[in-house]
């Protein structure tokens, strides 16, 4: 027999093991491993060497999985994973820069299409950048925007359904007559260019309601329809999300501001403030308070004649009646002295009786 033979027969050989091992050979590899594993549905159990085997329940609240295997956001693995986005309220003044947004835009936009226009804000929301453009339902248009102080981008997502509605208000549509939508087509020229009219009035209005804390101008950039298109920051970056509804009758849509963290954190201390104005650490009223008080504070001065250095066995033989020689002269300058400070220098006489100084120079302290 040839070594070709021998070769086909030993292969021959191997594939009738393999098939038997897989035929019959589960059950027993499946009690195999029932035997070494312990149940894990029942309550926790001792393992091997003393190790504690989880159950169902726990290992699904482990990994934020509800009894329903829903997965929840707020347990588990994944209030780990979004420990690191940084909560909007945080940032206190976004409510009230915002909320003045609203009332801006609803006057920006009833002079801009002559309708009655209501904008109401509905929620403000961090969200991770990713996450985000993945769940923008399209069609949209997506309009990258740039603070130009600041620096960096921002994002302004109008749905369909405004943009129809924008179009049919500002080319003089019927009142109470639904826009026409035509879904499935790229948006023309003419409707692009209204929304950006539109675009344009609600950056304004933004930089109007950033204006009490920070001057800043926002610039639009440029109007995409691709999400790809629109990656103004990576895609685990925590953004703030804010949500505004506009109704302009029986016609409206949505309108969403993404302002990634990157954006703010220029004026991050001052989103930190409670209220409008707020010092950190300052009470104004105290301030004038202390001031006050300080100005009737009594001060004790010290006129300071002459001064004269002497070694200490000198000075321990001083008796009643020693005499000192000093080389203080009349027409030298009297220093005054505040503690340890001298303050003011000038010549002494005399008024009425009494030793006067006549304060003729001031003298600043002197820098460490």
């Amino acid at each position: 027999m040839s070594e070709t033979d021998q070769m086909s027969d030993e292969e021959r050989r191997m594939m009738e093991e393999w098939e038997a091992m897989s035929g019959d050979g589960d059950s027993g590899d499946a009690n195999l491993e029932m035997d070494e594993v312990p149940s894990v549905g029942g309550g926790g159990e001792e393992g091997p060497g003393g190790a504690r085997i989880l159950n169902q329940a726990e290992i699904d609240s482990l990994l934020g999985f509800d009894s329903e295997g829903h997965e929840e956001e707020t347990s588990g693995v994944m209030a780990l994973i979004n420990a690191a986005l940084v909560n909007y309220e945080r940032l206190p003044m976004l409510d009230i820069v915002f909320d003045r947004l609203v009332r801006l835009m609803s006057t920006s936009l009833r002079n801009l299409t002559s309708d009655n226009v209501e904008v109401s804000l509905d929620q403000i929301s961090t969200v991770r950048f990713g996450d985000y453009l993945n769940s923008i339902p399209l069609p949209a248009m997506l309009t990258v925007f740039k603070a130009e102080e600041w620096d960096n981008n921002g994002l302004i997502v109008v749905d369909s359904a405004l943009i129809y509605s924008v179009v049919d208000v500002l080319l003089g549509g019927r009142k109470g007559t639904p826009s026409i939508r035509v879904e499935g087509r790229p948006y023309t020229t003419i409707e692009t260019k209204l929304v950006e009219r539109m675009l344009n009035v609600s950056l304004h209005d933004m930089s109007t309601a950033f204006d009490p804390l920070s001057p800043v101008s926002f610039k639009l950039e440029n109007i995409e329809t691709n999400p790809r298109f629109a990656a103004i920051t990576q895609s685990g970056n925590a953004c703030v999300l804010v949500r505004m509804r506009i109704d302009m009758g029986d016609r409206g849509g949505r309108i969403e501001i993404l302002i990634p963290y990157a954006t703010l954190e220029p004026i991050r201390e001052l989103l930190l403030q409670m209220f409008m104005g707020e010092k950190f650490g300052r009470d104004s009223i105290w301030e004038t308070h202390l001031t006050n008080e300080l100005y009737m504070t009594d001060v004790y001065m010290q006129a300071v004649m002459g001064e004269k250095t002497v070694m200490l066995r000198d000075m321990l033989n001083w008796k009643k009646g020693t005499t000192i020689m000093f080389n203080t002269k009349p027409s030298d300058e009297v220093e005054l002295r505040c503690g340890d400070f001298t303050m003011f220098a000038g010549p002494m006489g005399q008024k009425e009786g009494n030793i006067a100084v006549r304060i003729e120079k001031y003298i600043p302290p002197e820098k460490e």
